[in-house]
């Protein structure tokens, strides 16, 4: 059984301690440093405590961490861990700049650990199944991508969380707006599936979500290779639906994320052919990717997001950042630590 230090006690913090001790596999101890949050998971998990993570990581041994602070401590606190021999899981997104992340990459490659970023639409089963079905080829090259997706942010969050407007998301700085809080997660997957993302041009705004002044609104233009992609979301709507549909010559693939299913239409056809997925526990997919993690450590093939992967990410949120800012295309690239 590893033990494992997850570092940053909030809502998904919270939520990988208890997936990674449903595993059966693992043996928590949670840090953070507000002693009032590390009495209650204690109390909750049953768990060892800490209130400092590099004192933790001088004073007791552990297999891996899991950091789930705000974006900006990821790349530090994963640096120092993997120094220390940790393998280390990293919550998204990576970062929210570039600084450090070439050593971060020289410290794992010293340390010859695992390191994986928490993309988790990486261990839903609707999207593997889409994923593995474009990738045999039946609709032939993918040419355009479209996203159109949205929700009452507010109200997707665990009751007894802190507000959104007191956590991260308030601040650019920390990994917060929709920009690096939800869009991220759509296209790193995509990225998994046609490549990196070259070049975005970006629109965004604040457009009605109270007491946070960030992006709740995002219109992205963006070219991975030759493909175009368009991704339009917002975190106000009140309807939870997100519809993401890849185009051939040949037919197209449609993801129903809020109907839990997939789809095809070949050229010719008149009506979609659906494959529905069963409804899952919300923790179910962190507990795979807890599992999955758990396996990449014991020398199994990855199934999680890479750390190269993530950086790719990183790079086209800078460069949507960027685009928004100064109104030109940004080519990802170009963005320099």
């Amino acid at each position: 059984m590893l033990s494992i230090l997850v570092i940053g006690c909030g809502s998904i913090g919270e939520r990988h301690l208890r997936c990674f001790q449903q595993t059966g596999r693992a043996r928590l101890t949670a840090c953070d440093a507000n002693p009032a949050l590390l009495e209650t998971m204690a109390k909750s998990y049953g768990i060892k405590t800490a209130s400092n993570w590099e004192q933790a990581l001088t004073q007791d041994h552990f297999d891996a961490v899991v950091i789930c602070t705000p974006a900006h401590l990821h790349v530090p606190i994963a640096t120092a861990a993997l120094g220390r021999g940790c393998h280390v899981l990293i919550e998204k997104p990576l970062s929210q700049s570039l600084a450090g992340v070439a050593e971060l990459v020289r410290a794992r490659d010293r340390a010859g650990k695992q390191v994986a970023v928490a993309y988790v639409f990486h261990t839903y089963p609707l999207l593997n199944q889409a994923r593995d079905f474009l990738r045999g080829g039946q609709l032939g090259p993918v040419r355009q991508v479209t996203l159109a997706s949205g929700q009452h942010f507010p109200t997707g969050r665990p009751a007894h969380t802190v507000p959104y407007h007191q956590t991260y998301y308030r601040d650019r700085k920390t990994g917060g707006g929709a920009i690096q809080d939800a869009l991220t997660h759509t296209v790193n997957w995509v990225e998994s599936v046609i490549g990196p993302v070259d070049s975005v041009l970006c629109d965004c705004a604040h457009q009605a979500l109270p007491l946070v002044d960030v992006e709740d609104t995002v219109h992205v233009s963006a070219r991975h290779g030759d493909i175009l992609a368009n991704y339009a979301l917002n975190q106000f709507q009140p309807p939870n639906e997100s519809t993401l549909q890849f185009n051939t010559a040949t037919g197209s693939l449609k993801i129903e994320f809020h109907h839990r299913r997939w789809g095809t239409l070949f050229l010719g056809e008149t009506g979609w052919t659906w494959r529905e997925i069963p409804p899952a526990d919300r923790d179910a997919s962190f507990i795979a990717q807890a599992n999955a993690f758990l396996d990449q450590i014991d020398g199994q093939p990855s199934r999680l997001c890479s750390l190269e992967a993530a950086i790719h990410t990183l790079r086209f949120n800078l460069a949507a950042l960027a685009s928004a800012e100064s109104g030109a295309r940004v080519v990802c690239a170009s963005l320099q630590a």
